[in-house]
């Protein structure tokens, strides 16, 4: 429980500079100026002196503070929130054979399933991405305070959409669902029901946890007549179709494997734990009442939006901490104890000596994010790569996709970086396996130390140099597979979650930079 209360706007720093001025005036001139008709006595005076005191306490106290206008109030500048990432096949999802969340029967259905969502979600990109390929203006807000917020993340990749998990509470008071945490999306949304006598017949809401948004106090739908839906939410699918000007702003937001979500948008309180323990509220947060739901998502609740846009979670947290948002993914065939995470504000981890900084490229293929590649090396050799494929302003381009477990190539890289493996693996049996992955072989006598090192150099200098492990995967027993896959040209290359594993990758919106660096994901 707070000892103090303070309740003070964005205009406290002036209230407090005036006190801190005045202040030494009045307790002089108690202090000195004798008694006369009508000023206090001396018992008066102390009196006064007490409250003063009092009250310097109070306005030192509250300039340490800072009441965001979503209703955060932070203390200490190093403060974050915190988010565990759960990978779909961790047992922490349970291992029910209807489902495909928890361990699979085996490495090859391991991959199996990724595949599957890999190739939906690569057909998703390249529907979004393609309309897109012009600036686009984003507004954000330029005033931020440092502090830091954690989630836990887990994958989701057969349904297209997202490879890890979250807890997430959401409403007032608040409920727990377990949502997809997808960098590749805008819209946060639950199953959901609210007060629609007229809703379909369609609906297959039937889980249990399903936000009842006419139940939440803090639920306020946007209303259709606004600008908000029929301008700004024009790319999250909002409809035109608006009844009366209260009604609310509905939307229809379908993805590339068939799945459909309609239902609407409202502004609600989400709920977070900061580092040092104390729960707070995020207020404002902009989520999707989806009532009627057609596809994949029959085994989660929901998903996160940290895809780059005014509107989405993660551009709304970061604002509130410290501009920036992290995640660490581990190896996804470690042990269910390690755990991936995702952080709002300054991560307090063990020391990145060897921290790396290249350009975020914002706005121009919304809500992905783009990188600045300049070529790829193999044994310090930079590959002969066409030039055009790496610029997202024309044609190619490339994007970090937490959604997506291998990294797709376009032809024209895919073929120069398969070339460059052939010699070093000919001493293995190829094998065709039609797995996903297009280069597997037996891995009878394969070391490590027998595989090329394979490098991404950034414009800027920057060069992530992923372990042989998360370019070289597991794919069955006596079988690995190069962890890369072969996507259409013009089209954009995506590096996907297993060649970002044992990085922490720091996303600063402000200052569009990415931060990495070799990490065991070791949070403190």
């Amino acid at each position: 429980m707070n000892l103090f209360n303070c309740g003070l706007n964005h205009s406290s720093p002036l209230l407090v500079s005036l006190f801190h001025f005045f202040f030494p005036i009045f307790y002089l001139k108690t202090i000195f100026v004798p008694p006369v008709l009508g000023f206090p006595s001396k018992m008066e005076r102390s009196i006064i002196l007490v409250f003063l005191s009092l009250l310097l306490l109070f306005f030192n106290h509250c300039s340490f503070l800072h009441v965001h206008s979503s209703g955060i109030t932070l203390r200490r500048p190093n403060e974050h929130v915190r988010f565990n990432l759960i990978h779909r096949h961790s047992p922490e999802l349970g291992e029910d054979p209807g489902t495909t969340l928890g361990p699979p029967s085996s490495q090859r259905e391991r991959i199996k399933q990724l595949m599957h969502g890999d190739n939906a979600r690569l057909h998703t990109i390249s529907q979004r991405i393609g309309p897109r390929r012009k600036n686009v203006e984003v507004m954000m807000a330029t005033t931020y305070k440092i502090n830091l917020v954690e989630l836990p993340m887990r994958s989701a990749a057969d349904i297209g959409t997202g490879q890890y998990f979250v807890s997430f509470r959401v409403g007032s008071p608040p409920k727990k669902f377990i949502m997809i945490a997808d960098t590749g999306s805008s819209l946060t949304w639950m199953k959901c029901k609210y007060k629609c006598k007229n809703c379909s017949r369609e609906r297959t809401i039937l889980d249990e946890r399903i936000f009842q948004a006419n139940k939440s106090r803090t639920f306020k739908p946007i209303p259709c007549s606004s600008d908000v839906c029929k301008i700004d939410l024009f790319r999250s699918f909002s409809l035109a179709h608006c009844p009366t000007p209260m009604a609310p702003c509905g939307y229809d937001y379908r993805y590339a494997d068939g799945t459909r979500v309609v239902g609407i948008f409202g502004n609600d309180t989400v709920k977070v734990r900061l580092s040092g323990g104390e729960k707070i509220k995020v207020t404002d947060v902009m989520v999707g009442c989806s009532e009627t739901i057609r596809g994949n998502f029959h085994d989660i609740d929901g998903v996160m939006g940290l895809g780059f846009d005014r509107y989405s979670f993660a551009v709304k947290a970061a604002k509130q901490f410290g501009h920036k948002f992290s995640y660490c993914l581990v190896d996804h065939l470690s042990p269910s104890n390690l755990v991936n995470f995702l952080v709002f504000g300054e991560v307090s981890i063990s020391p990145l000596p060897n921290m790396q900084h290249t350009e975020l490229i914002l706005g121009i293929i919304n809500p992905y994010y783009a990188v600045n590649v300049s070529g790829i090396s193999v044994d310090g050799k930079m590959l002969d790569i066409p030039s055009d494929v790496w610029d997202v302003r024309g044609d190619g381009g490339v994007i970090m996709d937490s959604g997506a477990s291998l990294t797709f190539l376009v032809k024209p890289v895919f073929d120069k970086v398969i070339a460059a493996f052939q010699a070093p693996l000919s001493k293995f049996e190829k094998l065709e396996l039609n797995l996903g992955p297009d280069y597997c072989f037996s891995d009878a006598g394969f070391k490590e130390s027998m595989i090329p090192k394979l490098a991404i150099h950034f414009a800027d200098g920057a060069k992530l140099a992923p372990p042989v492990k998360s370019y070289v995967i597991d794919a069955d027993d006596g079988v690995k597979c190069l962890g890369f896959a072969s996507t259409g040209w013009p089209g954009t290359t995506v590096i996907g979650n297993i060649l970002q594993q044992n990085h922490l990758w720091e996303f600063d919106l402000k200052n569009s930079k990415l931060g990495f660096a070799p990490s065991s994901c070791t949070f403190h």
